[in-house]
């Protein structure tokens, strides 16, 4: 059985072999054991520590195979972004230029360096295996942190957002890196990527343009890649537009990447998630695909289970799925459909 569980120290040798062969780069994956050793055990201290309000807290799950042990995923969420530094992103503005004598009045985009987004929640590092994309799984990783997010509310901000990858070549330059990041760090887009950590690095703000650039300036490439996800994003974007995401007027800060911002009560996930009661009975398989989960925290496991389409109270599940999740006769579990209602 696939299922999502909370990364542990123990993975740390499988989850290196994924962050080098992520494709492109993800800075929020760094292909640096040390990196991910240190993520792991603060992710570990995340999910043990009580939480009264969001700080630096930050949660690493993967993506198992329960018969073999292989994990083929993860994906990570940041409790509150720039806790310690702020979150730098591009904010695209619309400025009017107009002169009355000439009969001129046009708009025109400027980017501006933004930290609004510093203390949101964010939905971060993921990456699945190229065997499973475009499958049922790819929700499950995704979606699966927001069923823990809608268990434990007071670990996460009112409002949540995600970057995505950016327009980049086969080698992974991209066009708007090489037309704005390269003039100030005089270094390639991979080197900047993995020492910019979650884009709260002091020297954004140091070496990055202080004023509006204005995009009408930039390189025909670069423009067109403002907002435009990466075809290895676009599937994790249309994932997140069905839970309500949406975009926001930000882009990040190297590679011009979409930026999607939700209110976290909103998004799918959490505003239609059912709690129902685990029952004694082993139970057929049903019609309907739901994403299911226990709802403990260091402990919590989320899955694909076939169920009924209309659930009652209490729920028995297929033989064996009970104990993969963690679930005992008389436990409390959450589902939601896993196709979005907004698919």
């Amino acid at each position: 059985m696939l299922l999502v569980r909370p990364g542990r120290l123990s993975d740390l040798d499988q989850l290196e072999v994924m962050a080098r062969a992520a494709r492109p780069l993800l800075h929020s994956l760094p292909p640096d054991r040390a990196a991910l050793e240190k993520r792991l055990a603060l992710s570990q201290d995340s999910f043990r520590a009580d939480v009264v309000t969001p700080g630096e807290e930050f949660y690493l799950f993967v993506l198992e195979e329960t018969d073999t042990g292989r994990l083929y995923g993860t994906a990570s969420i940041v409790a509150s972004a720039g806790y310690s530094e702020p979150f730098y992103a591009f904010r695209n503005d619309a400025l009017i230029h107009a002169s009355r004598e000439l009969k001129v009045n046009r708009k025109v985009h400027a980017l501006t360096i933004s930290h609004q987004l510093t203390g949101k929640s964010r939905l971060t590092g993921y990456y699945i295996d190229p065997a499973l994309a475009g499958t049922t799984t790819t929700r499950l990783l995704s979606r699966a942190r927001l069923l823990f997010v809608a268990q434990h509310r007071e670990r996460f901000a009112p409002d949540i957002f995600t970057v995505l990858l950016g327009v980049a070549d086969e080698q992974g330059d991209s066009p708007f890196w090489e037309a704005v990041g390269r003039k100030f760090f005089q270094r390639d887009f991979a080197e900047v990527e993995i020492a910019s950590g979650g884009r709260s690095a002091t020297f954004i703000a140091e070496v990055m343009p202080s004023y509006p650039l204005y995009v009408p300036l930039l390189p025909p490439a670069a423009q067109r890649a403002l907002g435009e996800p990466h075809p290895q994003a676009e599937l994790p974007y249309a994932i997140h537009v069905e839970e309500g995401f949406e975009p926001d007027g930000f882009v990040d800060i190297f590679d011009a990447g979409p930026v999607l911002t939700a209110n976290v009560d909103m998004c799918e996930s959490v505003r239609r998630s059912e709690r129902h009661t685990l029952s004694g009975n082993a139970a057929g398989e049903g019609g309907t695909r739901w994403l299911l989960a226990n709802t403990l925290c260091e402990d919590f496991r989320c899955a694909v289970v076939d169920l009924p389409e209309e659930l009652t109270a209490t729920v028995a599940l297929p033989d064996g799925t009970a104990q993969h999740l963690e679930l005992a006769t008389g436990d409390e579990f959450s589902c939601v459909p896993l196709q979005g209602a907004r698919a």
